[in-house]
């Protein structure tokens, strides 16, 4: 990736300043102090209003990423593949999590030498090597004053053909999941309509892109036949994914209406339609409807489940734990308004939903045959599971 220099950064709330939590310099070709001028340009594109993923001063690129209130930036003096160098971003965080369960300032300074154990390992001069939290937590502890009699022996998993899956692993009880999990993003405006949107042709091929395998693979094997065969391993794993960018109709379509009356009360009607076949069932489904954020005395209304209001969040949460394909549900919400002149000049903040409906994908996608070959003879139970769930899910409707 050529990742010269990597930092982990604090925002400190309270002055609008930060400060570097950790740093690694893994190639010396970039100075340290070079960091600071990432915050200057962070703070002025924040006053902009205008964030950009990369930003550069001189010769001198910084990709970074924000979790929580941290910002982890590598740097980089050459043209370096920023796709490889964000998804080694996004793997620290999921490293981090796995060890310390929260990343967050507290976590970093809690943990610096088994940070600074894991930056060496995850990256080589500038090069990513390691990156399965499981293997590094073979030889890799958290507690930061045993790490001297840890283990000294690197585990073979690291330098063998097979680093992804230790040895000698034994079960009682063999099974295989192969779940297939489809997140639709859908962005509807206030000027769609839902003839806008079709649904995929049966029969059709399903035409995937950006196909990004785990290293368990054999890549030549599915270039010459297009099978999947691989060595799993051990615990939960992302084999696969990929993209399908094709128009299809809202699985969940959402209309409100809001209706202002004048004595300083407003009423909101929301109904939800399951646009899925009948036999399928969307779970825990939760609509949030953006209302004005001087509302109060909420009242609620539901043909199913329940409703609340959350005021932090300027939000009605419509929760059902059960919606059937082609029923159309109802809700009502009440509120009082100390004015309902100002309203107007607020921006109407979109409508998300949540969902997760098994049994089900959108693009038709299906595993034909899984077949489990073992040496050793003992039986392997394989599954296959399809579950569909929102992604970025955003209606703006018509009011």
């Amino acid at each position: 990736a050529d990742c010269y220099l990597f930092a982990v950064c604090h925002t400190l709330t309270q002055t609008s300043s930060h400060q570097v939590l950790i740093c690694r310099n893994y190639k010396g070709d970039v100075d340290m102090s070079e960091i600071d001028h990432f915050f200057t340009l962070l703070m002025q594109q924040e006053e902009e209003g205008l964030l950009c993923p990369v930003m550069s001063h001189g010769n001198v690129h910084f990709l970074w990423i924000k979790h929580s209130n941290l910002y982890l930036v590598a740097t980089t003096n050459k043209n370096s593949n920023a796709s490889l160098v964000y998804s080694f971003l996004y793997k620290l965080v999921e490293v981090f999590t796995e060890y310390f369960k929260e990343l967050e300032e507290e976590s970093i300074q809690d943990n610096f030498v088994v940070v600074y154990e894991l930056l060496d390992e995850l990256m080589d001069f500038g090069f990513p090597q390691t990156t399965d939290s499981k293997i590094l937590q073979e030889y890799i502890t958290q507690q930061g004053n045993k790490l001297e009699v840890a283990k000294t022996k690197v585990p073979t998993t690291v330098t063998n053909a097979v680093s992804w899956r230790s040895e000698g692993i034994r079960y009682k009880k063999n099974e295989v999941f192969i779940d297939v999990i489809e997140s639709i993003n859908v962005l509807v405006s206030d000027r769609s309509s839902e003839q806008l949107f079709s649904w995929r042709d049966k029969g059709k091929t399903v035409t995937m892109e950006d196909v990004k395998f785990h290293q368990c693979v054999r890549l030549s094997r599915f270039e010459s036949d297009r099978t999947i065969s691989f060595i799993p391993p051990d615990g939960e794993s992302e084999l696969m994914s990929y993209r399908i960018n094709t128009h299809v109709k809202p699985l969940i379509w959402i209309e409100s209406v809001i209706e202002k009356f004048s004595h300083s009360r407003v009423e909101i009607m929301v109904k939800a339609k399951g646009q899925f076949k009948k036999q399928s069932v969307a779970n825990n489904v939760e609509i949030r409807v953006p209302v004005p954020s001087d509302a109060d005395s909420p009242k609620f209304k539901t043909s199913t489940g329940h409703a609340k209001y959350v005021p932090e969040k300027n939000l009605v949460v419509w929760s059902i734990k059960s919606f059937p394909g082609g029923k159309e549900l109802l809700m009502r919400a009440h509120f009082c308004l100390p004015s309902v002149e100002n309203h107007e000049t607020e921006g109407r903040p979109p409508i998300t939903v949540k969902f997760e409906i098994p049994y089900f994908t959108v693009s038709g996608i299906q595993v034909r045959y899984m077949k489990i070959i073992e040496k050793s003879g003992y039986q392997a139970l394989p599954w296959v599971r399809y579950i569909t769930q929102s992604g970025d899910y955003q209606l703006r409707t018509n009011t």
